[in-house]
């Protein structure tokens, strides 16, 4: 799973330097935006066929790796 890291780059000049698909202006963001919204990967490579299904792989686990190294703090109710 750790080589679908290499799947994805950072660049200051491109969206700021968000996370993104190699040589594409396609965002992890974007990526699991679409899936969080209910599209299919199927759709989304079809409304992005210059994407790999690893692609959405890709981002769905930098996604994760982000998420279970992530600091959690106690939530006071409002």
């Amino acid at each position: 799973m750790e080589d679908l890291l290499k799947r994805i780059t950072f660049n200051k000049a491109v969206l700021g330097g968000k996370p993104l698909i190699p040589d594409l202006r396609i965002s992890v963001e974007m990526i699991v935006e679409l899936l969080a919204k209910g599209a299919t990967p199927q759709e989304i490579l079809e409304d992005f066929p210059e994407l790999d299904p690893a692609d959405i792989l890709a981002a769905l686990f930098y996604a994760y790796q982000m998420l279970s190294s992530e600091t959690i703090y106690e939530r006071i109710a409002a």
